[in-house]
């Protein structure tokens, strides 16, 4: 099945075409129909299956057909969404950016943590499809700059998360305010009783659509993670790649542009062979990157997510997350690179301290602790190790105990720096990126150049996930004492 068969319109598929994607996932084959037929939908799918996408094309349809010409003072808002944290509304809307680009419909996202003035100003305008998260809508709300009488499409992304959060009666209180007659389109990765009911109490005659989670990829991947100041990943990244003979081939993720180009240019100094891949390279440039990467010219290829889609190679030894993605799917899309045709693969992570709210998102959807491994110092500016304190014959790194929650490594209890919210959550800062993931399209697509900022999420309502065993450390990692307090 292709997305001509989905009958949507050309638009949309001009749209979808230029984003990469020609084979719609099974939740968008199952869903898209019945939402363009103007029916309720009761999807139970993860994130990384492309449900933002089956929701996301068909409302752009059903607004964009037949649409009367917007009013002289602004558009009423007639599809609404409704997000758990601001990472995830974040990629809704640039999904609905990317996929409406040739409609004329007009978006906005509004979300907690920033100043409200800009947000009011788009509400004002007025916007045709409206993201939020639910603590600021129902500030807005109540201030009078939102109006439902002509929403046509409301969908709730995500119910499970919303109630692990706390956010269910601030969703209650929404939903209160929205018309009787409207469609309504409910996805959640679980069903709780709550959850449910609530369903329940809001779809009529819905149709269950339902897909397998993704994160089985990242089960027969090798994950590693390594705590890491930012301005000391470059160096870890360089260390990793002179001494470990046996990463060869190793495709390495920054979340931005810049980022890929400063990291690329490092790997040149210190002699490894690197391409940079990116938004703003041309055709050409793109191609003899890639070109490189397969002769094994070029041990090295750093990519942004976006630029990342159209890579199919086998071979490749090692995934790097220098930058942890802000959306978990991305991470399971990421690692899920090596390793392929049965070969092994492993992904190693750099995470800092603003990425530690990241990594427990990805547990959380890969159902895991990913194992934390002990860098050695490579720094040359650091003290060498006692002597006699080197193992005569190292083979492997102790996995190393992850900082407390709250604490990252190097800071003291009592006085070192700490995490935003005291529960291991750091700032972030504007949109995101968005993995790829092959012909599929994605259920969301992010900027290369941005990051969102940090979730509206309680920190005391984190989901816990069961650990799993730790897989080998890596061999070329020397069992040594703890290093300095540089991590």
């Amino acid at each position: 099945m292709t997305f001509e068969d989905l009958k949507l319109a050309e638009p949309l598929q001009r749209a979808v075409k230029a984003e990469g994607y020609t084979i719609p996932t099974p939740i968008q084959q199952q869903a898209i129909p019945h939402v363009l037929e103007g029916k309720d939908v009761l999807g139970c799918a993860q994130t990384g299956t492309g449900k933002t996408a089956a929701f996301t094309l068909p409302i752009l349809q059903r607004l964009s057909v037949g649409r009367p010409p917007p009013p002289a003072r602004g558009r009423p808002i007639r599809a609404l969404v409704l997000s758990p944290t601001r990472e995830l509304a974040a990629q809704i809307g640039e999904s609905i950016r990317a996929y409406g680009r040739f409609t004329g419909i007009t978006s906005a996202v509004i979300f907690g943590g920033v100043g409200q003035n800009a947000q009011e100003q788009s509400l004002k305008q007025g916007v045709d499809i409206l993201v939020a998260t639910p603590g600021r809508l129902l500030d807005l709300m109540q201030q009078g700059f939102v109006s439902y009488k002509s929403l046509e499409v409301f969908v709730l992304d995500e119910a499970d998360r919303m109630l692990d959060m706390g956010f269910i009666h601030d969703v209650k209180r929404v939903i209160a305010a929205l018309p009787k007659k409207r469609q309504t389109l409910f996805f959640s990765a679980t069903m709780p009783p709550e959850i449910q009911g609530l369903a329940n109490s809001i779809l009529t005659n819905p149709v269950r659509v339902e897909v397998a989670p993704v994160a089985t990829t990242a089960e027969t991947i090798d994950q590693r993670l390594y705590f890491v100041e930012k301005e000391q990943k470059r160096g870890l990244l360089v260390h990793l790649l002179q001494t470990d003979k046996a990463i060869q081939r190793v495709l390495v993720f920054t979340r931005t542009k810049h980022g890929a180009n400063r990291v690329a240019k490092q790997l040149e100094a210190a002699g490894i062979g690197a391409e940079p891949i990116h938004g703003n390279k041309s055709q050409n440039a793109r191609e003899r990157a890639l070109a490189a990467f397969k002769s094994g010219t070029c041990r090295v290829l750093v990519a942004t997510d976006i630029a990342a889609r159209g890579i199919d190679i086998d071979g490749i030894t090692h995934v790097i997350n220098f930058d942890l993605p802000n959306v978990p799917e991305t991470y399971v899309h990421r690692i899920g690179r090596t390793g392929r045709a049965g070969a092994a693969g492993i992904a190693l992570s750099f995470c800092d301290s603003e990425e530690r709210a990241y990594l427990k998102d990805i547990e959380r959807t890969i159902r895991r602790r990913v194992p934390v491994m002990e860098a050695q110092a490579y720094r040359s500016n650091l003290p060498p190790p006692a002597e006699g304190a080197l193992d005569a014959a190292p083979a492997r790194a102790q996995q190393s105990p992850r900082p407390p929650q709250g604490q990252f490594r190097g800071e003291r209890r009592d006085g070192g720096r700490r995490d935003g919210n005291g529960g291991g959550r750091g700032r972030r800062g504007g949109g995101g990126g968005g993995g790829g993931r092959g012909a599929n399209a994605g259920g969301s697509r992010g900027s290369e150049s941005a990051r969102p900022p940090r979730s509206d999420r309680p920190a005391t309502q984190q989901a816990q996930r069961p650990s799993a065993p730790a897989p080998a450390a890596p061999a070329a990692v020397s069992q040594r004492p703890r290093a300095p307090k540089w991590l």
